[in-house]
């Protein structure tokens, strides 16, 4: 006899409004998506049989470690439902059947960083060949031509200034932050930051940024990718002129005005411009993780603008997330649930990929690496608990339940990756230098 099994209540999730959230709220039909579901169930039980993850199904049976005290729990609450959406749609389907509500959670991260740990072991080798067959492509209106960027870029960071001071620290900066100076800790230095530690960790990553770059007195520098401004207000704060550049309106608005309330209106400049259109001549180029919204086909694009804009002499200092780069091979043709829902056109690079573009398209070569993964868990972390905290405002500026689940899936998604570590992110510096192309690589 099975041992009944505790589950939050059922009312707890509201379903996706089917207007606004219709491939959420569609259950996969007809022979096919029945033939799918079976496979996907078959494939999901025994995928999971050996992750650290208990699953609990409605008829008493369970799965991962089948272990009584193994935390988290992820309940099944609708096994066809969620067999049929994950057969049908891949990945797409898993984070759409949280969406609807068809599994839940104690322990979000929890239960997806042992997801994210195996990624590449949990679809055996000879049905990785069959993605692209079976999986939905990239749509061709979400490409990051110049025609479609500012589109893709509006849907995510034009959402609302409000949504995301709901989450944000005063410095309105949504990036890793970096909790401890690398030049001054050990290198695996273990992190517990409390909310107020953020927004100093925040200014810390801007200043070794800026720093990185050179950037002081006089300097002309071109950030590309504006965020809500943190970055402009220090870098004129050290006497640089700056020019910065961005795609979002409302991100530019709360730029500009926080700009002129502290007075640097003289020293900056925020344009609502394609980085490919920027002209002039920059002592130093910024940018904080804007090259993920860039594309592959477009990174030779990309560091070719700056290496023309980029002044004799002058230093680059990028901020980018990173993936093992043959994961970024294997998956540079999916479509995922990050495409459809938070950020399309999205992509991730590599160490090995950056490395190969600008030694072929431009002058520069990259010469220091930092690696922040734990202080990006850690940001995320943060910003997850806030947003949670923060229901009852984000209801009030118009956002419905089903929004408020994909947010804290995808915050949480994040979170397990970096946890995993499956991803990382990188402070770069590029230069110009003599010195041929070795790099200097911490963590």
């Amino acid at each position: 006899m099975s041992t009944p099994i505790h589950r939050p209540d059922d009312s707890e999730v509201t379903p996706p409004d089917a207007g606004r959230w219709p491939d959420a709220a569609a259950i996969p039909t007809g022979r096919s998506a029945r033939v799918r579901g079976a496979a996907a169930s078959w494939l999901f039980r025994h995928a999971t049989a050996g992750l650290d993850v208990r699953i609990e199904y409605p008829d008493g049976t369970r799965g991962g470690r089948r272990t009584d005290d193994v935390q988290p729990r992820m309940i099944i609450r609708r096994p066809t439902d969620f067999s049929r959406r994950v057969g049908s749609h891949g990945l797409i389907g898993f984070g759409e059947s949280f969406m609807a509500g068809d599994w839940s959670t104690d322990d979000l991260v929890g239960v997806l960083t042992p997801f994210a740990s195996r990624v590449a072991r949990l679809v055996p080798r000879p049905l990785q060949a069959l993605r692209r067959v079976v999986l939905p492509k990239h749509p061709e209106d979400e490409e990051n031509t110049t025609a479609n960027t500012r589109s893709n870029i509006s849907r995510h960071y034009d959402l609302s200034n409000d949504l995301f001071a709901t989450f944000l620290d005063e410095t309105m900066t949504y990036s890793s932050a970096l909790f401890v100076d690398p030049e001054f800790s050990s290198e695996h230095a273990v992190l517990h930051p409390l909310w107020d530690d953020l927004a100093d960790a925040q200014r810390r990553k801007v200043d070794r940024l800026l720093d990185l770059a050179g950037v002081g007195e006089g300097t002309r520098l071109l950030e590309i990718g504006t965020g809500w401004g943190e970055l402009c207000l220090r870098a004129a704060a050290r006497g640089a002129t700056v020019r910065s550049v961005t795609l979002s309106s409302e991100q530019r608005e709360l730029a500009l005005r926080r700009v002129a309330d502290a007075g640097f209106a003289d020293k900056v400049q925020i344009d609502l411009l394609d980085y490919r259109e920027v002209d002039g001549t920059y002592d130093a180029v910024v940018s904080v993780e804007m090259i993920e919204a860039v594309g592959e086909k477009y990174w030779p694009t990309y560091f070719s603008t700056i290496d023309r804009v980029l002044a004799p002499g002058g230093k680059v200092a990028i901020q980018a997330i990173t993936m093992p780069h043959d994961r970024m091979r294997a998956s540079r043709h999916t479509y995922t649930w990050v495409h459809k829902y938070i950020f399309p056109g999205g992509q991730l690079t590599s160490l090995p990929a950056l490395r190969a573009v600008t030694d072929k398209h431009t002058t520069l070569r990259l010469t220091d690496s930092l690696s922040m993964g734990a202080h990006y868990a850690e940001t995320l972390r943060l910003w997850r608990e806030r947003f949670d905290s923060h229901r009852r405002r984000i209801a009030d500026l118009g956002f419905d339940a089903t929004f408020m689940r994909m947010w804290q899936f995808y915050l949480a998604y994040s979170e397990a990756g970096f946890r995993a570590g499956y991803l990382d992110v990188h402070q770069l510096l590029f230069t110009r230098s003599t010195t041929g192309t070795a790099s200097r690589e911490r963590s």
